[in-house]
């Protein structure tokens, strides 16, 4: 990929773009996309359902209209089709709570340097917003699972495999995606507690609760329950440091039977560690939010897989707009 061409307006541009993120937050977590839904409405009327003053709701239905999330005609507002798609609540593509998720991690963002210098984030956060954290990351994990996930388990494969872990699996929206499009395969949801309501709620609305279990535990400390022949790990490892990955995937391998295949799903890097773009900055976010968290490059999960005991390691022909790629291995 190119890269971008610097002038100083186009550094001036970057460096200002944080105003168009935060009018986006500010939609999101004031629902105005869903207040207006199918209709038009004036700044008055909007103003009206938030119980706000007309002037600031005004410019912020504006500034949206100029970033072209909403239209504007003789005074009135409407949804775009994008908007009305993806940012109303009515919607069943609502991708807000992700964004609600990347609203909570502003505050860490905005003291990145102070993280790059001291090699971590910095704890401000209380149980509250940890819990409000938590329930935003559990919902958009499910809204961009849902998006991803029947390519995903096209380029799997998994047809023959009868019994998946997914470990981590938060909302289990990757294992209903995969047993619906396997035939035979059941699967088990391992995770924290929190996560089982959200879990067994999206399985049961799939009609799979016969096929799809769930296993509360922490998978830093909690043993791992049963046999399988594939185990998939999504986004886990660029939670974690080298080392902790390294326990994370030899547990994962410990639970399959010979010849069972892990799959690890992550922002790969090349190895230059400079590219694509979003794991690198991902890695960044990693170092604001997590205590030993960053993205891996490819030689990296390599040789994490290797040393966990598998063998026949390939990184399978699937890319994504944010750069996450799957590693394959199988289990001796």
């Amino acid at each position: 990929m190119e890269k971008a061409a610097w002038d100083p307006g186009a550094l001036l541009e970057l460096s200002g773009y944080y105003w168009r993120t935060c009018s986006l937050h500010a939609g999101i977590k004031l629902d105005v996309f869903s207040i207006i839904g199918s209709r038009r409405m004036s700044a008055e009327a909007v103003a009206r359902s938030l119980n706000a003053g007309r002037d600031g709701v005004g410019r912020l239905l504006d500034a949206l209209a100029a970033m072209g999330l909403l239209a504007k005609n003789g005074g009135e507002y409407a949804n775009t089709e994008a908007s009305g798609k993806y940012l109303c609540t009515q919607s069943s593509e609502y991708i807000g709570w992700m964004i609600m998720h990347h609203h909570h991690l502003l505050p860490s963002w905005a003291r990145l340097d102070e993280a790059v210098v001291s090699g971590g984030p910095l704890d401000y956060t209380t149980a509250e917003s940890r819990q409000k954290w938590r329930e935003c990351f559990l919902k958009g994990m499910h809204t961009n699972a849902r998006l991803q996930a029947p390519r995903v388990a096209e380029v799997l494969e998994l047809s023959g495999r009868k019994k998946l872990l997914d470990m981590g699996g938060g909302p289990g929206t990757y294992a209903i995606h995969f047993c619906q499009a396997t035939p035979g395969l059941s699967a088990e949801v391992f995770d924290l507690p929190d996560a089982r309501p959200v879990a067994e709620e999206n399985i049961a609305a799939a009609g799979l609760s016969g096929r799809i279990g769930f296993q509360e535990g922490d998978f830093h400390e909690d043993a791992v329950s049963g046999c399988f022949d594939v185990v998939w790990l999504s986004h886990i490892l660029h939670g974690e440091g080298p080392q902790t990955c390294r326990e994370l995937v030899s547990k994962a391998i410990s639970v399959l039977e010979p010849g069972g295949r892990i799959l690890v799903q992550d922002f790969i890097l090349d190895d230059s560690l400079d590219s694509p773009e979003f794991p690198a900055l991902f890695s960044l976010n990693m170092l604001a939010v997590t205590r030993a968290g960053r993205a891996y490059c490819e030689s990296e999960i390599r040789d994490i897989l290797a040393g966990a005991g598998a063998s026949d390691i390939e990184r399978l022909s699937f890319s994504s707009p944010t750069g996450a790629g799957i590693m394959s291995g199988i289990a001796r």
